[in-house]
């Protein structure tokens, strides 16, 4: 992992991560855009969020401003690397509810762009955002829930090494049936 700083830009960051598949940037104008998609996009809103319905235009700025522009996160847009310098825009990561006294955050990450799910870009996402809360933001402890059938997400997780640690059985609604949220956490001594 390797680290840069520029000028502050959305969600009031400047911090610049890279790693050999991905760069974890901060927000801009040209992510915001893409997240206004990827919000409104029926399949991200299955796998991850609690609501079965999609955030709307009207809905994006209030949902962005509370959550982005929130001194308890440090959100970022994930860029694939591609060759040389050249980059695409593919998803947003964040850590929530960071507490730094207590050093723990809760980790997000959606890969919006269909044709780059499934080739090992949310790992490695995944990989570079914990090396930075253990590495460089001193963190202890990282949480993230996941929904029982999104078994890519769970192989995504356990890959960068997050255990699971408890369940909310039956906690949601998708495809007519009740399925688990599950809790999985990732501690700095966990790491190999």
């Amino acid at each position: 992992m390797t680290a840069s700083s520029g000028n502050a830009s959305i969600g009031g960051h400047s911090i610049v991560l890279f790693g050999e598949r991905v760069a974890l940037r901060p927000h801009d104008e040209d992510s915001m855009r893409s997240l206004r998609r990827w919000y409104a996009d029926p399949e991200l809103t299955r796998l991850s969020r609690h609501r079965q319905r999609p955030v709307g235009d009207d809905e994006f700025d209030e949902v962005i401003a509370r959550k982005i522009g929130s001194a308890e996160m440090l959100a970022f847009a994930i860029h694939e690397r591609i060759e040389g310098a050249a980059e695409q825009l593919v998803g947003g990561c964040a850590f929530a509810a960071l507490d730094r006294e207590n050093g723990s955050a809760s980790f997000h990450i959606a890969i919006g762009e269909p044709g780059a799910r499934g080739r090992g870009i949310g790992r490695a996402a995944t990989q570079l955002a914990a090396d930075f809360a253990f590495d460089g933001l001193g963190l202890h402890r990282l949480s993230l829930s996941v929904f029982s059938f999104n078994t890519a997400a769970i192989r995504c997780y356990q890959g960068a090494g997050f255990r699971e640690e408890g369940r909310a059985r039956e906690a949601i609604i998708r495809d007519g049936r009740r399925w688990d949220e599950i809790q999985m956490g990732l501690l700095a001594s966990d790491r190999t």
